[in-house]
């Protein structure tokens, strides 16, 4: 592995571990218990991941092209280890953000992997290095030349969710949701409480209960409801 000189803060790591264990759904529906939206709609993994990957998201806004055109990448040597790259392109299908040589250089320098809003290619390398991915699609034009760099750091929009700059993100075979990072604890939280009432549903009908029974008896329809 390539030295990554930017390291995990004490901070991000303390926030990422609050969702260890804990799966989209189950932070999907916390957020909706807090009134707060940050599923990220259209946004799919690229294999069947058998583990979240979370970490603190890293964002890059992307625009059309100036002429003569901007760069396309050149922000990856400022992401630190396990951060996410959280790459907003609009949502174009017309053309990537993210091919093999961005692939491997991630993965060498410990990023935790990459949510765009658009798509990317090179995808057996991805899907060979194990590199966790989550876009709107697979597309093999590259997109330099057509778009470039606007912002980074600043915030972004990915299928229909606002993300700040280190917002925690936990992204799996199901999709990828976005927590506000001055929530994440309000969240985990929450999702630590409903995954609790379900381990309970799925213990009483190992037990024989009827599905009626076990949900009557945890109040599993009001799990998710504001409060």
């Amino acid at each position: 592995m390539t030295d990554n000189p930017h390291k995990a803060l004490p901070e991000d790591q303390d926030l990422v571990e609050l969702f260890q264990g804990l799966d989209t759904a189950g932070v999907s529906d916390a957020l909706d218990k807090l009134g707060l939206h940050g599923q990220a709609l259209g946004i799919l993994p690229l294999d069947n991941y058998k583990e979240a990957i979370i970490g603190p998201a890293f964002t890059v806004k992307y625009v059309p092209a100036a002429s003569p055109a901007g760069t396309v990448g050149d922000f990856i040597d400022d992401v630190a280890e396990g951060d996410v790259v959280v790459l907003d392109n609009d949502g174009r299908t017309d053309c990537t953000v993210w091919g093999d040589i961005m692939t491997q250089y991630a993965g060498l320098r410990g990023i935790a992997g990459t949510v765009i809003d658009g798509v990317c290619r090179d995808v057996s390398k991805a899907l060979g290095d194990g590199y966790p991915m989550f876009t709107a699609g697979r597309f093999m034009r590259t997109g330099k030349d057509r778009v470039q760099v606007d912002t980074v750091g600043s915030p972004v929009g990915i299928g229909t969710a606002r993300v700040e700059n280190r917002d925690i993100v936990i992204a799996d075979a199901s999709g990828v949701v976005f927590v506000p990072r001055g929530r994440a604890r309000d969240v985990a939280a929450a999702a630590r409480e409903i995954e609790t009432v379900e381990e309970t549903i799925r213990a009483q009908i190992a037990q024989g209960k009827s599905i009626r029974e076990a949900r009557t008896a945890t109040g599993y329809h009001t799990l998710q409801r504001k409060n």
